[in-house]
Parts: C-alpha cells; sequence; structure tokens
C-alpha cells in the first residue's frame, strides 16, 4: 500500500496512456481494415496493424510533439518569467540553483555533483538534455514511418516513391508536426496565464487556493 501511495500519480498516468494507447490501436486498426476493404487490397490483421508505419507513425507524431512541448516548457521557464503564474519561478526570490560546488555537499544531494564541473554542467542541465533527445527520437521515428506510408501511398497510384532523404522536404510532413506543434505551445501558453488567475486544490501546479493573484509560483 506504501508503495502505491507514493507512486501514485505515475501508475495512474501510465494506466491513463496504457488504455489510451490500447485505444488508438483497435480504433487505428479497425479503419485500416475498412480502408482495405473499401480498395480491395489485402487486410491487415490486428497484430500486422501494429507494426505498421500507419500506426507508428501516429503514435510517434504524437509523443513527438508532446517531448517537444515539455522540452522547451522546462528550459524556456528558466529563462522566462511570468509574474502571478504558478507554473513561473519568481524573479523576487533569490537563484535557487546558484553556487552548486556548495550545495553539492548537502546531505542527500546526487553524488554526480562531486564528479566535476563538467558532470555538474550536464546534470543541471539533465531534464532538459533528455526530453530534448526524446523529442528527437520521436521526430525521426515519426519522419522515417511516414515516409514508409508515402512510398506505399506513391506505388499503390503508379507514381516514384520518395526516398526517405526526399521525404523530410515534404510538406505533409511538416503539416502533421505543426499542426501538433501549435496546439502544445498554445495550450501550455494557456496553463500559464490561467494558473494567475485560477487555481485547482492540493495541486502543485496550482498557487494555493488563497494566495493573492500576483504571487508568483507555487
Amino acid at each position: 500500500m506504501q508503495f502505491l501511495k507514493n507512486n501514485g500519480l505515475t501508475l495512474v498516468l501510465l494506466l491513463l496512456f496504457a488504455g489510451s494507447i490500447f485505444g488508438q490501436w483497435l480504433a487505428g486498426g479497425h479503419v485500416a481494415m475498412d480502408d482495405a476493404r473499401r480498395h480491395s487490397q489485402p487486410i491487415l490483421s490486428l497484430l500486422a496493424y501494429t507494426i505498421s508505419p500507419e500506426f507508428l507513425s501516429s503514435v510517434f507524431e504524437n509523443w513527438e510533439s508532446e517531448f517537444l512541448q515539455m522540452a522547451t516548457y522546462v528550459v524556456l521557464t528558466a529563462c522566462f518569467i511570468q509574474r502571478g503564474s504558478a507554473e513561473s519561478k519568481d524573479p523576487d526570490e533569490p537563484r535557487r540553483d546558484a553556487d552548486l560546488v556548495t550545495q553539492a555537499g548537502k546531505p542527500g544531494a546526487p553524488a554526480i555533483l562531486r564528479w566535476g564541473p563538467l558532470w555538474r554542467a550536464l546534470y543541471a542541465r539533465s531534464l532538459g538534455i533528455a526530453l530534448a533527445g526524446l523529442f528527437l527520437m520521436s521526430f525521426v521515428m515519426h519522419w522515417t514511418q511516414s515516409a514508409r506510408v508515402a512510398a506505399q501511398d506513391a506505388i499503390e497510384h503508379g507514381e516514384v516513391a520518395p526516398t526517405v532523404w526526399a521525404y523530410l522536404g515534404d510538406a505533409q510532413l511538416w503539416f502533421e508536426s505543426f499542426q501538433n506543434w501549435q496546439s502544445e505551445f498554445l495550450s501550455t501558453a494557456v496553463l500559464v496565464v490561467l494558473s494567475i488567475f485560477l487555481r485547482q486544490r492540493e495541486s502543485p501546479e496550482s498557487k494555493a487556493v488563497a494566495a493573492p493573484h500576483s504571487q508568483t509560483g507555487e
């Protein structure tokens, strides 16, 4: 029970993820089957659909935008301020991560901080680096799998299939990416602004319910 209490947020989010991607897979598989029947093409089984470029492209297209959103959010909130927002650091507070050499000696501080300046610099930016890496991985998967879908479609229409590298300059790839990116940036901006005036009781993403609108940070 203690494990569930300590890890409840992660477990619930993973369950929601599992349910959602299962729903995407099941619904997408049936859509692919219906499309194949209309075009008198071989019908993929649900198992085959799991590793099809259509499914993988749609999955990584969404992961790409989510990791981009999180990476930019983590980095931009380190650099910029929105006074009054629960999603911003307080410009009137002292720098939290100043003098990491001294802070590395505190009880419980990560051992990597004592490995030298290079490791401190990398670890101090490791969250943004990891999220940016996940974004790049997802973008590459979206790009290459979408290229396979485009090649299949071109062959079915008697056209020359584009190479993977040629598809990197295709408008369809960037249409798929930008339509997701714009929504992620908008939703983040809306959250930053709404957290100035609105509250969610007991949420660390919100200021205290009785906090003044001018208060910045949690």
